[in-house]
């Protein structure tokens, strides 16, 4: 394994990373949190003690802020020297604010400074200030007022009595939107006018308004004073550092706001209980707020953290960048960039300025998104804003290119960080390495984990992670593999993924047997599979064929509680589908529906796609009515299948049909689309009009692929047009399109047809010195074209060489050889007689039944050959249906006509052939993934 990972060192000087130093790369990383910084702790100095308290001096919030420039240029430097360095700088601003301590005296009048010099010892006591004192002239107070009522309408029945200044309604403690019941009327105007009009208002005590007898009196300033010297003792305690001169209502509702703070740190997966703390506290302040809506954020709940935010807004409290940072994280975690965006331009709007934070959170909601463009967008608008940026908005960025594969800007950005002074930390690592593994660099793949290494990081279970997942993508999965047992030396332990990687690479490979070994080894570690796992499991299955134990498994998933989802359905209903046994596939169906999945267009699809590979075409048209009925609007896949399948019956005529209401929906065109069309064109032999697609394909910009070259050569071939053929050839090879081993076997099935054998046999030389090997269709396709060469002989000896290639005959070779052999067995030689009892021994060993008309058809042969019977009759009756005998004697004197030459044997192999090809195009998993 270390050759497999250990790379030449002219490797690592690549432009993918600088080569900066990371000696302390591993404490250097930052780490992601929308809570503001914590405080630094105040400084612990003493200070002379007076009598009169002097005037505090304003400390700033944070002193480390002006030290931004000092941690940027030591990032790359030793750690022990960068924590010096701000130590340093940080001592020495405490001994500069120390020296600004006890501050100097302020300017005092005589009389105070007379005070200060001769203290008395006991100051006289201040007098009680009066209630009328605390009075406001023109004020009224207003009692027993429907709740309902609003401003204006108290408003215009006091108006009457002198000009309003201000109407003030208390609201409800519950119910903000209505209000407690009584409230406040300020006249207006000279204090003269003001407490007149505020009097004759006064004289109409017990009117009756709307419903309610009005108390009405002037206002003697008892609550004012109540609040003023409730609000003294509050703050005396609070300077005294006794707390418990707070009032019963703020020490309730310090603890709510305590026990809350204890809830989020300790139990925040208990949302019920963090909601109920939250509901607990009397008139929450913005920290509550913000935080609540910070912890709707986390769990994606971008509903109830914008009703919350809705909520602070609606008691009067104005939202900061922090909760606005919120908010836009609940948004971006829920996908809902709109919404989002929406946040920004009401920041915008209000004036509040958008931090660092609140910009890698958007490129992040971008990058999630898959809108790299966007996440750019606003990553150079912070640049523009803010003159450093830190590694959290730069790894954001990274990922936003990865995710689309655009790993030339990933690189570029890396690189760019780093001359920042910004150091890269693990994750912009595993970033890079995962953006490798969807493009399958294997290369780039190792060298970034090799600098990894370099730079001083301790490889992770991510960082193995992602090269098992690389392996297993490429289809290496024994390296795969090697990785494991890496990580397993070095102490780390597998986790859920790791094992899910390895099982996905197995079966991407069809290897079940493997793939339930590891899934056994997961479970001896003691790890419980969860819904993914579980529906790899039924994929297995299926894929095995043993539908039934597929459906017991998600019995067993219902015992451990996990609910099965849409995903875990699928693969069953569309195993029974294609099986043909639609009536299981619908019990499924409704077994998910009984299991809480709501159908969907996938699910629907699947069916679809079951029937089409069954060419059970009107029973998927009733599919998709019913999907109509259900309210559910098929996608392009849903019309796309119906398209293959209509191609496959050569039905030209509905493949078109269903292509128009795909384009009149407007739904995405691509190149599987049109794949339908040219299938449907070429089974039907309208070439003319696979040429008119091909032609819109390239006014779409839609590439020619592999498939596409193999559909066109294919209907070239059907019509023995070998040169149309051989044109395609060259123009796949101008184009850069790799031929594979369907387009060898169709140009040669276009040779045999043509009569060019020729040029078949130098295919097959082609095909080996590229390292293409024939399959056994290819060898099929020469067979039939030496037996309409007629020459047998070169049919018997490619049939050879296809067993000495290891190849093993199937049903269709035995049926094209033999065809071939008993045409020409009279006038060939014998060893073409030999040939043939060969080949009927290995049918007999290899116990094959040939169908009735291939029987009636070969006893015709027969009958030419051996008039009365013979070994060769024997020998080929055993290979021939039970039911032969009782079929032979009903038509035994029906036999006029076999001395004609049996014409049946091209169209039968034609009729062959036309399936072979069409084998090709069948849909196999990777199909039913693109459904998705």
């Amino acid at each position: 394994m270390d050759s497999l990972l250990s790379l030449p060192t002219s490797h690592f000087h690549s432009p993918l990373f600088t080569s900066i130093p990371h000696a302390s790369s591993a404490t250097t990383s930052v780490s992601f949190s929308l809570q503001p910084p914590p405080h630094p702790p105040e400084p612990n100095l003493r200070r002379p003690q007076s009598t009169t308290p002097s005037p505090k001096p304003k400390i700033p919030s944070n002193p480390l802020k002006n030290l931004s420039s000092t941690t940027t240029t030591t990032s790359n430097t030793n750690p022990s020297a960068e924590t010096t360095a701000i130590s340093q700088s940080l001592v020495s601003k405490l001994r500069l604010s120390s020296k600004l301590f006890p501050p100097p005296p302020p300017l005092l009048h005589d009389t105070q400074k007379a005070t200060q010099v001769s203290d008395p010892p006991e100051a006289p006591l201040p007098e009680p200030e009066k209630p009328d004192n605390f009075r406001q002239h023109g004020k009224i107070f207003i009692g027993n007022l429907p709740n309902w009522i609003k401003k204006h309408e108290v408003s215009e029945f006091f108006r009457q009595f002198g000009p309003i200044k201000d109407v003030i309604l208390i609201k409800a403690h519950n119910e903000t939107h209505r209000n407690a019941g009584f409230g406040f009327v300020i006249y207006g105007g000279p204090p003269p006018v003001a407490e007149e009009s505020a009097v004759k208002a006064v004289e109409f005590d017990g009117v009756e308004f709307h419903g309610r007898v009005l108390t009405v009196k002037l206002d003697d300033g008892t609550r004012l004073k109540g609040k003023a010297e409730e609000r003294a003792r509050w703050v005396e305690g609070y300077e005294g550092g006794d707390l418990n001169n707070k009032s019963k209502w703020h020490q309730e509702r310090e603890g709510s706001r305590k026990l809350f703070r204890k809830v989020l740190d300790s139990e925040p997966e208990n949302w019920q209980k963090v909601v109920t703390a939250f509901e607990r506290i009397d008139k929450p302040s913005r920290r509550e707020f913000g935080l609540m809506v910070n912890y709707y954020a986390r769990r994606g709940d971008m509903h109830r953290a914008r009703e919350t935010f809705e909520r602070m807004r609606a008691r009067g409290i104005e939202p900061t960048s922090h909760v606005f940072t919120n908010l836009i994280h609940a948004y971006a975690v829920g996908r809902d960039m709109e919404e989002a965006l929406s946040c920004v331009r009401k920041m915008k709007e209000e004036g509040i300025e958008m931090t660092v934070v609140t910009y890698s959170i958007l490129v992040g909601g971008f990058a999630k998104v898959g809108n790299s463009e966007a996440a750019d967008y606003w990553f150079e608008e912070a640049k523009g804003r803010h003159t450093h940026l830190n590694a959290i908005i730069y790894g954001n960025i990274v990922y936003a290119h990865c995710q689309t594969c655009n790993m030339e800007r990933a690189e570029a950005l890396v690189r760019e960080m780093e001359e920042e002074g910004i150091d890269a930390p693990i994750d912009i690592y595993h970033t890079m390495m995962d953006g490798y593994t969807m493009t399958g660099n294997e290369e780039k793949c190792l060298i970034v984990f090799e600098r990894l290494k370099e730079c001083g990081f301790t490889p992770s279970v991510i960082t193995y992670g992602c090269l098992i997942n690389l392996y297993s993508k490429i289809g290496k999965v024994s390296k795969a593999l090697e990785v494991s047992k890496m990580m397993e030396c070095a102490g780390i332990k597998h986790n859920m993924k790791t094992y899910s990687m390895l099982i996905n690479g197995y079966l991407r490979l069809k290897d079940w047997a493997n793939a339930f070994a590891i899934f056994e080894d997961l479970v001896k570690d003691g790890l419980k599979p969860d819904v993914v796992l579980y529906n790899n499991m039924i994929r297995a299955f299926c894929g095995m064929g043993n539908m039934d134990r597929a459906i017991h498994t998600i019995k067993e998933m219902q015992k451990e509680r996990h609910r099965p989802t849409t995903r875990t359905f699928m693969p069953i209903i569309h195993g029974f589908a294609k099986a043909g046994e639609m009536r299981r596939a619908l019990e499924v169906f409704d077994m998910m529906r009984r299991s809480g999945c709501i159908p969907t267009v996938h699910t629907f699809n699947a069916l679809i796609l079951g029937l089409t590979e069954k060419r059970q075409m009107e029973k998927a048209v009733e599919i998709l009515d019913e999907m109509t009925l259900a309210g559910i609007t098929p996608n392009e896949h849903t019309y796309t299948t119906i398209m293959h399948g209509y191609a496959s019956l050569g039905d030209t005529g509905k493949a078109f049909e269903y292509f128009s209401k795909l384009r009149n929906e407007g739904l995405g065109l691509d190149v599987y689309t049109y794949e339908a069309l040219l299938k449907a064109c070429c089974k039907s032999g309208r070439m003319q009009s696979a040429l008119a697609v091909t032609k819109e394909m390239a006014a779409q910009n839609i590439p020619r692929n592999t498939f596409v070259y193999n559909i066109l050569i294919d209907g070239w071939a059907r019509r023995g047009d070998v040169w149309e053929a051989a044109d395609l050839m060259q123009q796949m090879k101008q184009e850069g399109v790799q031929p594979d081993i369907h387009t060898y076997t169709s140009f040669i099935n276009a040779c045999c047809k043509a009569g060019d054998m020729l040029r078949a046999m130098n295919t097959i030389h082609e095909m080996d010195a590229i390292g293409v090997k024939p399959n056994v269709k290819t060898y099929t396709t020469l067979i039939h074209g030496w037996a309409r060469a007629s020459l047998p002989e070169k049919a018997l000896k490619c049939f050879g060489e296809m067993k000495l290639a290891g190849l093993k005959p199937d049903k269709a070779v035995y049926h094209c050889l033999m065809t071939s052999l008993l045409s020409r067995a009279t006038v060939a030689e014998a060893s073409i007689y030999s040939g043939v009892l060969s080949v009927c021994r290995e049918m007999i060993e290899s116990g094959l039944t040939v169908d009735m008309g291939t029987a009636v058809h070969w006893s015709r042969c027969l009958r030419k050959i051996e008039r009365s019977g013979g070994e060769l009759t024997e020998a080929l009756q055993k290979t021939f249906p039970p039911d032969w005998n009782s079929y032979h004697t009903i038509t035994g004197n029906s036999d006029s006509e076999t001395d004609d030459e049996h014409e049946s044997d091209g169209e039968d192999n034609d009729v062959y052939f036309d399936n072979v090809t069409d084998g090709d195009d069948d849909l196999d998993d990777e199909d039913l993934n693109r459904l998705w």
